[in-house]
This record gives structure tokens, C-alpha cells and sequence, in this order.
């Protein structure tokens, strides 16, 4: 080695050594502890050559063998909505909370307790696969029997899962998809794979033609228009209603569209869902999330689909069904399995009086007794008042306050405990003093 290259060997070494130090690989997008238990495809056999993605989280502290663990199934509204929403911004174990390159934990994971499934339904809808867009369902009935058909090949590829307890939930056009799923296993297969205890709906659209009649009252009695701008809303409800007389279904969808519009621009509100904020809920960050290279890959989806929040082709063969109603269905449902319906008290789309509005004409033999029961105040952990419970029989309504559309991302620790105590049947959700469920689980 010739001397006079030894300063330059050395800052070479020095500048290698610097870059080995300063340029560190960045944390991965998903900690091991955000990796789902499980995510993949299940094929839908009424539609060949379809699928619906799943995520599934197994309970965090289980309180029973995991074969007697109850399961989840969560689902999304729209129609045509990703329940990678609910995943990733709702009630996951981790959430987008402010950008979308950072997951965070979240401290009211609904899989605490018990296993958690979110599904891409129907076809078509997230990363889910429609062969075609004719393998789409355009009803309820479709709707059912696809998500049966994977549901029944999840509990298949799971030994030990075949005797879970299953409820499913979820939120806005779930307020179909759950008492749709839950009519066709009570009806049709009520021997069957899968082993339905509950349904759980989450300001939900079920009966639209009594839901849309209420928004006029809802507003002008919330002070947000005055007497002659509830006139006018008086008169947008009449539209859909007659439309829907006619049986003329995508026009009624149309001018419900049309009526939340004009709702919109007389409050002003950033959005309909929750009249306290400011923006718009972030669900964009869910958007950003799953489009990066990572979080395909971690999912184990193909880097060549593009994830969109919802799909404009589901909602398009949907149309027709969006103002035709499942409350029969609950009707049904009721009877014979337990039913939670709950909505946050900020919601001016599918909120609390809409609900309560079609829950006053429920063909239901308990009806009378749930009308007459005590509507008690439920408070949290720290005493401030989290909501409004009533419940008779299989029902249970529950009003939360401080929250809007999307409950679990406003108040996401009461969103918890409720699910908990009403699977569970405890506290003011059951039967048992509230105060022994806490005591029972090692937190």
C-alpha cells in the first residue's frame, strides 16, 4: 500500500461508517403485534371464480377455551364500503389515527374478549374479487347467501372454530347485511355451520322509508334549520316516500341522495355524520394505508389491486335496494336470537330518532314490555355519562352519547365495554350488575 493513500482510505472508511450509522432501515408499517392472526380470501360458491376478504384477530385475553370464544363478524355499510374501515379506523387493535404511515394502538379494540372478523362484503366491495359485475348481488337474499357461504369456509379452515358462538355487527348499511345474515340462518339454516347468538346494528339503515320521514323533526327540534327550512324538508322527504309507492326504486335511493343534500347545506355542518366536528372523519387515512406496497403484502393481497374506501360499481347495483326495507327481518330475528341496536346521539343520518322511529312499529310479541321499560343512564369508568340503555327481552337499545356515525372511533373504550356487556350479558347490557364484569376480567 503506498502511503500517500492512506488519508483517503481513511475518510472513505470514516464516510462508510457515518452512512452505516445515520441511514437506518425505517420501522415497518406493520409492528408484529399489528399483524392479523389471520387474512386471505374466501371463494363465494353461488358466484365461481369470486371471493370475499377477510382479516381475522384472535382475542387478545380470552375468558374461555377458544373454541367456546365468541366471534365476531364485522361489517361495513355503503353499500359498497370496505370494512377495512372498521378495521383500521374503528374498532381494530391498531388504527390510523393521523397519518396514515402510523398504526396506533387502540385502547378499545373489540377483540379484547373475543375473536374478530372483518369481511369485504358482498363481492366486489375493498380487496374483495367479483368475477364479474353480474356476480354482484342486487339483493338482501344474494347478500346473505354469499357471506353464509365464506363464513361457513372460515369456520371450515379453523379447526375448533365449528361451535364459536358468532354475532354479527356492524354499522349504516350493515343495519341490512346483519339482520339479512341473521334472517337466512334462523330461517333456512338454523341447523346449520354456523352458530348465530346475536346481531348487533350500529346506526344503521333498515326501515329508509320510516328513517328518511324523520329528519325534518330531527333538525328543526335540534336547532340546526328553522320553520320554514323544515317545510322545505317536510317536502324533500315526501319525494322518496312516493317514489318508493311507485316502486321506483333507484329514483327513491336518487332523492334520498338529494334530501341529505339539501340537509347538508341548510346546517352548514362539516358532515351529517357527527355534529360536533369540524372535518369530515379521516377515513382517507385508510385509503392512503392500504394502497402502500406494505400493507398489500402484509395482507397478502395482489400489489396490483387499488384499495378504494367504496366501490362506486357495488353502490351502482345496490341502488335499487337502498330504500327497500330489512325490518321484517329484525322482526323475525328478534324472536328468536338477541338483538342490540345502537347509535350515536350525533348522528343526523342514521342516528337515534330514525331508529326509534321503525323500533315503534316492530312486529314483535315483546313490544309492549320494551315500550314500558326504564330507560337507565350508563356511565362510564370515570362517572360521566356515556349513554342512554333500555332493553327488554332479546333487546337491547342503546343510545352513546358524544359520538356520531362511527361509534367505535368517537368513543372507542364505551364502544368496548358495551359489546362486552352485551355478549356477555352483563351490567345494564344483560342481566348481571355491571360492576362484576369488570371485576372478572384481568385487564
Amino acid at each position: 500500500m503506498i502511503m500517500e493513500d492512506v488519508p483517503t482510505l481513511f475518510f472513505f472508511l470514516l464516510a462508510t461508517l457515518f452512512l452505516s450509522v445515520s441511514v437506518q432501515s425505517p420501522p415497518p408499517l406493520f409492528p408484529d403485534e399489528a399483524l392479523p392472526t389471520k387474512s386471505g380470501y374466501l371463494p363465494v360458491k353461488p358466484a365461481p371464480g369470486s371471493s370475499i376478504f377477510y382479516t381475522f384477530y384472535e382475542a387478545q385475553k380470552p375468558t374461555a377455551p377458544l373454541p367456546e370464544t365468541p366471534l365476531l363478524v364485522w361489517l361495513q355499510g355503503g353499500p359498497g364500503c370496505s370494512s377495512m374501515i372498521g378495521n383500521f379506523y374503528e374498532l381494530g387493535p391498531w388504527r390510523v389515527v393521523s397519518r396514515a404511515t402510523e398504526l396506533e394502538r387502540n385502547p378499545g379494540a373489540w377483540n379484547r374478549l373475543f375473536g374478530l372478523l372483518f369481511v369485504d362484503n358482498p363481492i366486489g366491495v375493498g380487496f374483495s374479487i367479483a368475477a364479474s359485475k353480474q356476480d354482484i348481488p342486487t339483493n338482501q337474499r344474494q347478500v346473505a347467501e354469499h357471506l353464509y357461504a365464506a363464513l361457513v369456509e372460515f369456520l371450515e379452515q379453523n379447526p375448533g372454530f365449528e361451535n364459536r358462538p358468532v354475532y354479527f355487527t356492524g354499522e349504516s348499511y350493515a343495519g341490512k347485511y346483519v339482520p339479512a345474515i341473521g334472517y337466512y340462518i334462523l330461517k333456512e339454516k338454523p341447523n346449520g355451520k354456523v352458530n348465530l347468538k346475536g346481531l348487533a346494528i350500529g346506526n344503521g339503515l333498515t326501515d329508509p322509508v320510516t328513517q328518511v320521514q324523520t329528519h325534518a323533526v330531527n333538525v328543526y327540534y335540534s336547532g340546526l334549520v328553522n320553520a320554514k327550512q323544515r317545510v322545505e324538508l317536510e317536502k324533500a322527504q315526501e319525494i322518496p316516500v312516493a317514489l318508493v309507492k311507485s316502486q321506483k326504486w333507484r329514483e327513491a335511493a336518487d332523492a334520498r341522495g338529494d334530501l341529505l343534500n339539501i340537509l347538508s347545506n341548510m346546517t352548514g355542518l362539516a358532515t351529517l355524520y357527527n355534529t360536533k366536528r369540524s372535518i369530515p372523519y379521516r377515513t382517507d387515512l385508510v385509503v392512503d394505508l392500504l394502497n402502500q406496497r406494505e400493507a398489500k403484502r402484509v395482507l397478502g393481497v395482489s400489489e396490483e389491486m387499488q384499495f378504494e374506501e367504496c366501490s362506486d360499481e357495488v353502490e351502482d347495483v345496490l341502488r335499487g335496494d337502498v330504500m327497500k326495507s330489512v325490518k321484517f327481518m329484525v322482526d323475525y330475528a328478534v324472536e328468536r336470537t338477541r338483538v342490540l341496536l345502537y347509535q350515536g346521539m350525533l348522528d343526523l343520518r342514521d342516528g337515534v330518532v330514525s331508529t326509534e322511529e321503525w323500533m315503534k312499529t316492530m312486529n314483535w310479541s315483546g313490544l309492549e314490555m320494551f315500550s314500558t321499560a326504564e330507560r337507565r343512564v350508563w356511565k362510564d369508568g370515570d362517572g360521566a355519562v356515556a349513554g342512554y340503555v333500555q332493553r327488554w327481552g332479546n333487546l337491547c337499545h342503546v343510545a352513546v352519547s358524544e359520538a356520531g356515525h362511527f361509534v367505535p372511533t368517537d368513543k372507542e373504550v364505551n364502544s368496548r365495554d358495551m359489546i362486552e356487556g352485551w355478549v356477555l350479558g352483563k351490567g345494564l347490557f344483560g342481566d348481571e350488575d355491571l360492576a362484576r364484569l369488570y371485576h372478572s376480567v384481568q385487564i
